[in-house]
Order: C-alpha cells, then sequence, then structure tokens
C-alpha cells in the first residue's frame, strides 16, 4: 500500500490526481485555499482533447460522465474580418477530437468522484519547508499545519509548493486578455449570438498586430468575449478596472471602427471587464529531482493561453496518480517516472503554444490561422 498523498490545489490537476489514486485504492487529501466549491467563477470553456485530456478521464473512470456534460455543437469556429465579413468557418458535425465543456461543470464533475472530506477547504497555504527524509511541512492561513510523506503541488501560476524544487517564478508573456460577458444572448442579444455563431469567433484587425478577439458561445446561450492584447504591463496599468465606465471605454477604444454586433460584446457587457495578465515559465522547465515532492499543471510548466493548460494538468494528475499506483512503497520511483515522461511533453506543448501565439499576435495574422486550420481540417 501506497502512503497516503497530500495535494494542494483542487483545480482541474489536482483532483484528477486524488480521482486516479482514488481509483487505485490509494487515499489522498486536498487542500484548497477557496472557502467551498462555489467561492468564486471557475472560468469558461475547454476543449478537452483526445490525445491527454480525455485520455486521463478515462483513467479516472469518468468518460460516461464527461460525456454528459459536453455541450454539444460547441466545436465549431467561425474567424471574420473587423467588419464581420466571414474569412473561415467549419461547422461542428459531430465528429470533432476536442468536444466543449464548461470549466466549472468538470471540475464539479471531479469533486463529485471523490469521497466525502477528501478536499479539505478554506486552506490557503502560507508556507512549505522541508523536513528532511522526502517530508515536508505545510503551514496554512488558518494556523494548522499538515506534514506530508508525498506533497504534490497543483496550487497553479503562483505555487507555493514550487519554491520547494525551483528558483524559477513566472514571467509576464508580454500580453494580457480583458474579459467580458454578455447573459442570454440569443434572447437578449440576438444580432451579437448570431454573429458569434454556434462556437468560437475569432476576429482580426488587418489594420493592427498584436490583437485579436475571442468569442466563446457557453452555456445558455451566455457569450464570453477575450479580448486579447499584445502590450507592456504599464499600459494596463494605467486603465482602473473597478471603474465599470472607464475600463469598458478604454476597452471599446481598441475595438472602435469595427462591426456594431462585434463592438457590443464590450459596450453592452453584463459585466465589468476583468483584466487578466498572462504569464510564463520558460518553455523548458524542469528540476532535478527532490524527495518527496512533485508538481502538476500550471506549478509545473505554466504557459499562455494555447487551449492545452486544462489538458495537461489532467493528463499530470492522470499520470503521476497512475505511476504512484504503480509503484507502491517506492514513491521516489513513482515521482521520477512521472516527471520523466512530463518533461518533455511539457515542453513541446509550450514551444509550440508559443509559436501559435505569435502567429495570432503576429502581422497577417487571420491568413496564416486559416491556413493552418484548413491543413487541421482537411478530409474532415
Amino acid at each position: 500500500m501506497s502512503v497516503p498523498v497530500t495535494i494542494v490545489g483542487a483545480g482541474l490537476g489536482g483532483l484528477a490526481l486524488a480521482r486516479v489514486l482514488h481509483v487505485h485504492g490509494i487515499a489522498s487529501t486536498v487542500y484548497e485555499a477557496e472557502a467551498s466549491p462555489t467561492a468564486r467563477a471557475q472560468g469558461g470553456m475547454l476543449d478537452i482533447h483526445d490525445y491527454n485530456g480525455q485520455p486521463a478521464l478515462e483513467a479516472a473512470g469518468l468518460m460516461e460522465e464527461f460525456r454528459s456534460i459536453v455541450l454539444r455543437g460547441r466545436e465549431a469556429m467561425r474567424v471574420v474580418d473587423t467588419d464581420g465579413t466571414v474569412l473561415f468557418e467549419k461547422a461542428d458535425d459531430g465528429t470533432g477530437d476536442s468536444p466543449e465543456a464548461q470549466r466549472a461543470e468538470l471540475r464539479r464533475m471531479l469533486l463529485d468522484s471523490l469521497p466525502e472530506g477528501t478536499v479539505r477547504w478554506g486552506h490557503r497555504v502560507d508556507g512549505v519547508r522541508s523536513l528532511g527524509g522526502g517530508r515536508h511541512e505545510v503551514s496554512f492561513g488558518n494556523g494548522t499545519t499538515v506534514v506530508a510523506d508525498v506533497l504534490v503541488g497543483a496550487d497553479g501560476a503562483w505555487s507555493q509548493v514550487r519554491p520547494l524544487l525551483t528558483d524559477v517564478r513566472p514571467e509576464y508573456a508580454g500580453n494580457s486578455s480583458i474579459e467580458t460577458f454578455l447573459f442570454d444572448g440569443d434572447t437578449r442579444h440576438p444580432t451579437v449570438a448570431k454573429a458569434v455563431g454556434d462556437g468560437a469567433l475569432m476576429v482580426f484587425d488587418k489594420t493592427a498586430s498584436g490583437k485579436v478577439f475571442l468569442v466563446h458561445r457557453e452555456a445558455d446561450g451566455h457569450l464570453h468575449a477575450y479580448l486579447w492584447l499584445a502590450r507592456p504591463l504599464d499600459w494596463f496599468a494605467g486603465i482602473d478596472f473597478t471603474d465599470a465606465v472607464e475600463a469598458t471605454a478604454a476597452v471599446a477604444r481598441e475595438v472602435e471602427g469595427w462591426a456594431p454586433e462585434l463592438t457590443a460584446l464590450i459596450t453592452d457587457s453584463d459585466t465589468v471587464p476583468v483584466y487578466r495578465p498572462h504569464y510564463t515559465l520558460p518553455v523548458e522547465h524542469r528540476w532535478d529531482r527532490v524527495p518527496g515532492v512533485t508538481l502538476v499543471g500550471d506549478a509545473a510548466h505554466l504557459q499562455p493561453p494555447n487551449g492545452e493548460g486544462a489538458n495537461l494538468a489532467l493528463q499530470d494528475g492522470a499520470e503521476l496518480g497512475a505511476a504512484i499506483a504503480a509503484h507502491p512503497g517506492d514513491v521516489e520511483a513513482a515521482l521520477a517516472e512521472y516527471e520523466r515522461a512530463m518533461f518533455p511533453r511539457s515542453a513541446a506543448s509550450s514551444a509550440a503554444g508559443v509559436a501559435n501565439n505569435e502567429i495570432l499576435l503576429g502581422d497577417n495574422a487571420a491568413p496564416k490561422l486559416i491556413n493552418l486550420l484548413a491543413d487541421r481540417f482537411a478530409g474532415a
């Protein structure tokens, strides 16, 4: 029997790990800073790929449950110019390899699959220290501590566990996104909803590089938009994102002159624009083996948005869980096996993401992207 596993962070990676361990009869405890499963919104749509995210859910014994939360039709894709002219379109015919689901539903599915009490809510990590011999003490803001024989940091970009393994910290990736929402678009904003289509919309400005507008149709017809800008942090610091009027006006200036059904995604937003700077770890980020501890997901290989983050987190959690199960009584063999596979695949994904983001935010982005999409869907 393997020793219990202590997991910091109840995101997708940490929960996937806990679930796969449970499938193999191995106990784990997940410590999460949030006060409850519904303490905050969990983000938007996720496309779960057939080569990493789906095999992880299969290993977790949750594919049937996953299929029940997939939003049909959301793999549709449309690329338009700023005047609304359609440059590329691909319908969702049900044969796609990356079905879409809401992150919140995916997380709920994973939480529901765990024994009651596995997740300890309201445990924000204040510090972690080595006790020697592969054991670590985790201190929480509520004054409690726990000693871990096997510690896994699944605690995201600003991981408190990562410093046990490396001094490397995330750096600004050179671009940020600003999020807006239109709720119940089909009823309240039918013209905008029609322009977005059934799945994802991408808008490119031929007159300016360093800018792309992404929109997802979510559950209940909600429209979730992301204006992605390659600007320095100082530029965003000049906008008060706590002031709805100022923030909306500043963001709207970036889409001035665009078709009204596109600009309405910003000017008519039902929420204050949300600013999200993108940070990254180095493409080849890795560390030397440290007894008793490892990382999964963004804690291990933070990357700018590229459609892989959630999938890699699920894969990390599932493969680490399987490795621990395959090496009962030999934690170090399990952690070393996991890291040997994780390092090269995360580096390859990060490098591919950098290349794709250079296309999206570079010159002549629309035709370059359309060529890539045409190649991807050729013969589909």
